[in-house]
């Protein structure tokens, strides 16, 4: 009986007792449950080609301040090179916070009717994010050429600060231009 109580002593601290969240001890069970919420309920910043840009350290601003949306190319029915889409000085957008992930992409335009492979990742370079493995991939279809859409995209958390990059292909073409703007999520721990 007393083994009883002491597991209903226990499990009575999940559900009476405040945590930190975020700013607790990481990967405890509070700080995952509070950076699902945060990924699912928090607010988001959308972000776009900057206008004035500096090397790879300003490469994007929040939407209605910058040129556009970004724009990726394919190659020869392969990969296309790989573009830098948020510098090492463009998080946090929010003060004070520590990590940010892009949780959405969406497509303005695509410059053809075709299935378009698209990777983003986050590192130094397109062939360190490679080596790495700190992309996500994910596929868009266009079904008609100036097609649009919203894709949900599932990546790590990055430190704020980390540079963000993106390549596509369109499957079966001699390039083939995709534009969409980028939505993130920040957390401050």
């Amino acid at each position: 009986m007393s083994q009883i109580l002491n597991i209903e002593d226990e499990s009575s601290k999940i559900d009476s007792q405040a945590t930190r969240g975020l700013l607790g001890a990481e990967d405890s069970l509070a700080y995952r449950v509070a950076v699902i919420e945060r990924h699912l309920h928090g607010t988001g910043r959308w972000i776009e080609t900057a206008a004035t840009s500096s090397g790879e350290t300003h490469v994007c601003d929040r939407i209605g301040e910058g040129a556009g949306s970004f724009q990726l190319d394919g190659g020869n029915n392969t990969w296309g090179a790989w573009v830098q889409l948020c510098g090492s000085d463009d998080t946090p957008i929010q003060d004070g916070k520590l990590y940010f992930d892009p949780h959405q992409v969406i497509v303005e335009d695509s410059e053809r009717a075709s299935v378009y492979f698209i990777q983003i990742g986050r590192g130094d370079s397109g062939a360190a994010i490679l080596s790495a493995g700190t992309y996500t991939e994910f596929v868009y279809s266009a079904t008609v050429q100036k097609d649009t859409g919203i894709i949900s995209v599932q990546s790590g958390r990055a430190p704020a600060g980390s540079k963000l990059w993106g390549r596509c292909w369109s499957v079966g073409h001699d390039t083939g231009t995709i534009n969409f703007f980028i939505g993130l999520h920040e957390y401050e721990g």
